[in-house]
């Protein structure tokens, strides 16, 4: 106990430090313009925003809006030998994007205004075409500013948008100058939800970890009462499960105060978000170690894993890296409410891996079944039944939850069911969650725990059975008809000393 303080502290020690690393809700630093068709783009963020009561000031609590803050646009001075077309600032909610854009004689559709729409006077040659959306009044909006001759910057006014409408708000820096292809953007927006600066599609996740911060309370109070009511009886394998509780206990917190930091601040916390990656990425490898180790039978039907051991560790080892990888892309900086969009380069490795983890638990689960059945180990075999149908259950219920999340995003591509998306990741948390529940009912610390594990005597039993069957050799059996053969025969082996003496006295 005495050297874990000293961890305890530097952990506590570098999480305050790692507290106040700000990360703007929406930061522009030397972002460039890309060619999108015959425009050039920044994507400036896209948040799920509702609706604020109209006539609130930007003081107000219940405010939500969308606010400019010293966006520069700037460019090389050797590129300033001119004055340039406006760059503009578009904010328009999902629904009205059709209002961006246009097409001449049903062609391809440009965000530009063409030579051919500029000829049908619908817009002037090198703006952009928008029109008023017909369902939302005043939207989209759209804010200009141009480079003055010799000017290498060029600042966007400062304004504040207030949303009275519920919807998926989107930012984009657009312009269609080809001579401005080396300018960049500097500065921030601030986006508010009425409930705070969380975006719309992360707002319900700080209500969910916050109420699975309480279930892992509820479910570590009756764990560690029973652990120490029965810690003489303890299983190595209830070690295992101990620590999975705990660091469920830490990555629930964790993620509750990164949500709740990012609400009331309007910036990101990186330190408790990388310590929130890395507390669950660790859980999840523990927990899929525990799995595969109980379906080895670790402890029930053999002492150790021998030879497999540094396979194991190198399957998790592996699988952690991976996850880890993977959770920071996706999480550690990400202010905005689009979907995860992290690169299959990142993703396939950890399905793969978490294929490889469920086939050699099933694998291994078929193993041990066969040899508690063979032993006739009601007792064990009884918890493994109870453990492959729970297991078996959920993951039924993982592929059929990842298949209803591919036809989700499918039909889902502007994020248009934000205010839903929150469920896709909380799924999975749920289930785990569940599963973890399950495991501890089965392997809950008790007076009888110990009928569970490995002893001496299922082995001494186990080897007496095999000493059996190898001192039973089964005899040769002769067939019928060459026995009878045999006896009826005057020469042969099996006539008895007298017949032969008479014989000799006859002649």
């Amino acid at each position: 106990m005495r050297r874990m303080i000293p961890i305890l502290s530097l952990a506590a020690a570098m999480l305050l430090c790692a507290l106040r690393i700000e990360a703007s809700v929406h930061q522009y630093t030397g972002q460039r313009f890309a060619a999108k068709g015959n425009a050039f783009v920044i994507h400036g963020g896209s948040e799920g925003l509702h609706s604020s009561t109209p006539g609130l000031n930007d003081s107000s609590p219940d405010h939500s809006f969308i606010r400019f803050e010293n966006i520069v646009f700037q460019r090389p001075l050797d590129l300033s030998n001119f004055s340039s077309q406006s760059i503009h600032a578009v904010v328009f909610e999902v629904n009205d994007r059709d209002s961006i854009g246009g097409s001449a004689y049903g062609g391809q559709r440009a965000v530009c205004c063409s030579a051919d729409l500029a000829k049908l006077g619908v817009c002037k040659q090198g703006q952009i075409i928008y029109r008023p959306a017909t369902n939302n009044p005043g939207w989209p909006q759209v804010f200009g500013v141009s480079f003055d001759v010799d000017a290498t910057d060029a600042t966007l006014e400062p304004s504040s948008l207030q949303i009275t409408k519920t919807g998926m708000y989107n930012l984009y820096f657009i312009h269609c100058d080809p001579r401005l292809k080396e300018v960049y953007v500097e500065g921030n927006s601030v986006w508010k939800n009425p409930t705070g600066y969380l975006p719309g599609r992360m707002a319900p996740l700080m209500r969910f970890y916050g109420f699975m911060s309480l279930a892992f309370v509820l479910l570590g109070v009756f764990w560690f009462s029973q652990y120490a009511r029965f810690w003489r009886e303890v299983l190595p394998l209830q070690n295992c499960i101990t620590l999975v509780i705990t660091l469920g206990m830490f990555e629930m917190a964790l993620w509750y105060f990164d949500y709740a930091e990012f609400n009331e601040t309007g910036t990101r916390p990186t330190g408790i978000t990388i310590w929130a990656v890395t507390f669950g990425t660790v859980k999840r490898t523990v927990a899929r170690l525990v799995l595969l180790i109980v379906s080895m039978g670790y402890g029930v039907v053999r002492p150790t894993l021998g030879g497999l051991t540094s396979k194991v560790m190198l399957l998790g080892g592996t699988f952690f890296l991976a996850t880890e990888v993977l959770e920071i892309i996706e999480n550690v900086g990400t202010v905005s409410d689009r979907s995860g969009k992290a690169r299959l380069f990142f993703v396939l490795p950890v399905a793969i891996l978490d294929a490889f983890f469920i086939l050699w638990i099933f694998t291994s689960l078929s193993s041990t079944l066969n040899k508690l059945q063979a032993r006739r180990l009601t007792a064990k075999l009884d918890i493994y039944r109870k453990f492959t149908n729970a297991l078996a259950i959920a993951v039924i219920v993982s592929v059929g939850w990842i298949c209803y999340e591919l036809y989700f995003k499918s039909n889902d591509v502007y994020n248009e069911q934000w205010q839903n998306a929150w469920i896709i990741p909380a799924f999975w948390q749920v289930l785990s969650f569940s599963l973890l529940c399950v495991i501890c009912a089965l392997w809950a610390p008790s007076k009888n725990s110990m009928r569970y594990a490995y002893s001496s005597v299922d082995a001494e039993e186990e080897l007496y059975k095999d000493d059996t069957l190898k001192l039973i050799k089964p005899s040769t059996l002769i067939p019928k008809d060459v026995r009878s053969s045999e006896s009826d025969s005057p020469t042969s082996g099996n006539a008895s000393p007298q017949s032969d003496l008479e014989e000799e006295k006859n002649d």
